[in-house]
């Protein structure tokens, strides 16, 4: 089922949850540990993320250093099957442009109607890890607006092999991304917006925002981007903060502002357990209220912590 039906068909708050492939040489069980409990809430879907591969040096007997290209988190596409299959939830897995070039996200498009899969959530990704500005494969989309382009064109039957005629019409309910803070790279939240409408023109059906720890800003990003004419649903992306140095990295890595009530809690805190304690408590509030105001769907970052998003949605739903 897509996810825009999951949203239109329901009268009330959905919940959904993201979580992350396991590294490699750990078993699917670690993706049903991380998820049994959770699916005590019937998620309407479950997001998987989709990871690059990443380039190290390796020492060789002689000693010079030979470049080997790795990939921690491999299994997308097989996580999302399994995850169908076990639970009978949807799953939405992440297409990212980095380290990819059009023929192999075409592969992978084919691959997930293989599978059953209805939506998918496309995004540009990150730089290439000590790589400080992002670069596309040879052959690769550039943006995400590029690979949604590709995927709509997937779902109208043209393919990139140009004497494919009439070919199969995938129909994916395709999702992007949001920033309320704007993206890192975008001048300012205005033009941000102005990106974003070009992805909704360009066939996108709703939009998962970068977690935010202030609800105003949601709120206010909402506003802007009805006033710009963007009417897709909005679904708020929301973390719970659970150690103090994620108070430097967080904003540092996704231009995220923490608030001054909340990082000066954390700053009183002596240990970790203790920051677990009021960003799970922050969390719920900013859930409550935001539930409250009739959001189409919580959108929760598991990310390696789903016991305290279970104790977050047990007080919610």
């Amino acid at each position: 089922m897509k996810v825009i039906d999951h949203i239109n068909n329901s009268k009330s708050t959905l919940v959904s949850f993201e979580i992350l492939p396991p590294l490699k040489g750990k078993t699917i069980n670690s993706i049903y540990e991380h998820l049994d409990p959770l699916m005590e809430f019937k998620p309407s879907f479950i997001n998987v993320t989709y990871h690059r591969s990443e380039f190290v040096f390796k020492k060789k007997a002689d000693g010079t250093f030979e470049k080997v290209e790795v990939r921690k988190r491999p299994g997308t596409v097989g996580i999302c099957a399994a995850i169908m299959n076990h639970y009978k939830v949807d799953a939405v897995p992440h297409l990212i442009c980095g380290g990819f070039n059009k023929r192999e996200t075409e592969d992978a498009l084919i691959d997930l109607n293989f599978i059953g899969v209805d939506n998918v959530l496309v995004l540009r990704g990150d730089a290439a890890k000590n790589e400080t500005v992002f670069e596309p494969e040879p052959g690769g989309n550039k943006n995400a607006l590029e690979l949604l382009k590709q995927t709509v064109d997937l779902n109208h039957g043209i393919y990139l092999e140009e004497d494919i005629r009439e070919g199969f019409r995938t129909n994916f309910c395709i999702g992007v991304a949001g920033y309320p803070e704007k993206h890192i790279e975008a001048p300012n939240l205005q033009s941000d917006i102005e990106f974003l409408k070009a992805k909704v023109a360009a066939g996108a059906d709703y939009v998962t925002t970068q977690m935010f720890f202030d609800n105003k800003k949601y709120f206010e990003y909402v506003s802007a981007c009805r006033a710009a004419g963007i009417e897709i649903p909005i679904v708020p992306g929301l973390k719970p903060l659970t150690s103090k140095k994620q108070l430097s990295v967080i904003p540092r890595t996704f231009n995220v502002d923490i608030p001054t009530e909340l990082s000066s809690e954390i700053m009183k805190c002596k240990v970790d357990a203790d920051v677990e304690k009021v960003g799970t408590e922050w969390l719920l509030q900013q859930s409550k209220e935001l539930k409250a105001a009739g959001v189409p769907v919580l959108h929760y970052y598991t990310l390696g912590k789903p016991r305290v998003i279970y104790n977050v949605v047990k007080e919610i739903f």
